[in-house]
């Protein structure tokens, strides 16, 4: 589902959010609404603010990632073997 750009444009703005950083929340197929629910507010000291979640969450997915392309990669090179 498209999100209309004004949503985008918000959550930019509350969440304190760069360009990269909405591009890659799109990417992983957040909506605007879930990140500005996870604006930590004061008694959440725990929670990290949204950008710095975003950035973990695309690293890790971007490591998964990898680890699975070369997992593929490797059995490709047993197979052929």
């Amino acid at each position: 589902m498209a999100y209309p750009e004004q949503q985008w444009k918000e959550a930019k703005s509350r969440c304190k959010l760069s360009t990269e950083d909405i591009r890659i929340a799109k990417e992983m197929g957040l909506n605007p609404k879930s990140l500005i629910k996870n604006i930590p507010n004061k008694q959440q000291a725990w929670k990290l603010p949204v950008n710095e979640w975003l950035q973990c969450m695309w690293e890790d997915r971007q490591e998964k990632a990898r680890k699975k392309q070369l997992r593929k990669q490797a059995a490709l090179e047993q197979g052929s073997e």
